[in-house]
C-alpha cells in the first residue's frame, strides 16, 4: 500500500519545514507528501524547495491563491493530486512522531477510517523546537518537556507513552468519540472520492469534521488512535481564527447527520447524505 501525507498549510514556513523533518524521520518511508496550500506568499515556497533537497522527501506543492479561508477547497484539490491509495490528512504545524505512518498504515482496513491525536504544545515550547528535538526525538519526550517548564495535561502524557499495548489500550477505553481530525485523520483515497471530498462551504474552526460524517454515513467505521498516531502542534499566530462561522459550520454538520434514528425509524426516511455537492466535483460539472 502506497500513502499519500496531505498537509494543510498558510504562511507558516518554519512549523512546516519542522513538519517535514518529522516526515523524513519516519520509520515507514513508503510515502510521498502533498502540502495543500491556501495561498501563502513565497516564503513557504522557498522553504518547500529546500526542504526538498535538505530531507530527500517527495514533495508536490498544490497552492490556490490567498482568498480568505479556503483549506476545504485546497484540501480537495491535493486529494485528486495525491498518488496514493491511501491518505493520511495533517496540518503543517503538526510534527509526526517517527511511528506516525507506520501507526496509521497499519490501522488501514477496508472499510474504515483512523482518527489519530494531537498533543498541543504552549508557544514557549514552539520556540524552543528545532530540528535537532524533532529528529532526536526529545519534541516527544514529557521528561524533555518538563524539563523546560513545558506545561502537558495528563491525557497529553498519555498519548507520549511509548508502549504499544498501553497506547491500544487507552484507545479502546478513551470515551474521546473517533471524529475526522484535520490536524490528524487517515482513510481510502477512494472512499473520499465517493463523498466528494470536503465541503468546500465549511469554514474554521471544526471544518474538517463534517467529512467524517458523511464517511459514516456511507458505513465507514471510525477507529480511535489518539494515543497510537500522535503528533505535536506547533503553537504560532493564527490570523484566520478571528473570522471563522461556527454557527454555519454547526448548520452544515447538522445536515450531514440527517435525523435521528428515531425519526429515521418513524418517517422511513434515509440517513444523512454520502456526497456533498459542494466537494471536488460541483453540480453540474
Amino acid at each position: 500500500m502506497f500513502l499519500s501525507v496531505i498537509l494543510s498549510t498558510f504562511d507558516a514556513p518554519g512549523a512546516l519545514e519542522l513538519a517535514l523533518w518529522g516526515y523524513a524521520n519516519q520509520r515507514m518511508r513508503d510515502f510521498d507528501v502533498v502540502i495543500a496550500d491556501d495561498g501563502s506568499g513565497p516564503a513557504t515556497r522557498d522553504r518547500i524547495r529546500r526542504a526538498r533537497k535538505a530531507t530527500g522527501l517527495a514533495i508536490s506543492h498544490v497552492w490556490q491563491a490567498d482568498d480568505g479561508f479556503r483549506k476545504c477547497r485546497i484540501l480537495n484539490r491535493a486529494i485528486v493530486e495525491a498518488r496514493g491509495e491511501y491518505l493520511l490528512f495533517s496540518d503543517g504545524d503538526c510534527i509526526p512522531r517517527e511511528d506516525f505512518t507506520r501507526a496509521h498504515a497499519r490501522l488501514a482496513r477496508p472499510g474504515r477510517f483512523v482518527s489519530g491525536g494531537r498533543v498541543s504544545l504552549v508557544r514557549e515550547m514552539s520556540d524552543e523546537t528545532s530540528r535537532e528535538t524533532v529528529l532526536s526525538g526529545e519534541l516527544f519526550d514529557p521528561a524533555w518537556i518538563r524539563a523546560r517548564r513545558g506545561f502537558l495535561r495528563k491525557r497529553d502524557r498519555l498519548k507520549l507513552a511509548r508502549s504499544s499495548a498501553w497506547a491500544a489500550a487507552l484507545d479502546r477505553l478513551t470515551t474521546t468519540g473517533a471524529t475526522w481530525n484535520g490536524h490528524n485523520a487517515s482513510g481510502w483515497k477512494a472512499d473520499l472520492l465517493k463523498a466528494n471530498g470536503f465541503d468546500e462551504r465549511m469554514k474554521y474552526p471544526g471544518e474538517d469534521r463534517e467529512l467524517g460524517q458523511r464517511l459514516r454515513n456511507a458505513g465507514i467505521r471510525s477507529v480511535q488512535a489518539r494515543h497510537r498516531a500522535v503528533c505535536v502542534h506547533i503553537d504560532h499566530p493564527r490570523p484566520w481564527a478571528g473570522i471563522g462561522d461556527t454557527a454555519l459550520n454547526e448548520k452544515l454538520r447538522a445536515e450531514s447527520r440527517g435525523p435521528s434514528r428515531i425519526a429515521r425509524l418513524f418517517s422511513g426516511s434515509a440517513g444523512g447524505p454520502v456526497r456533498t455537492e459542494h466537494g471536488i466535483r460541483k453540480t453540474g460539472t
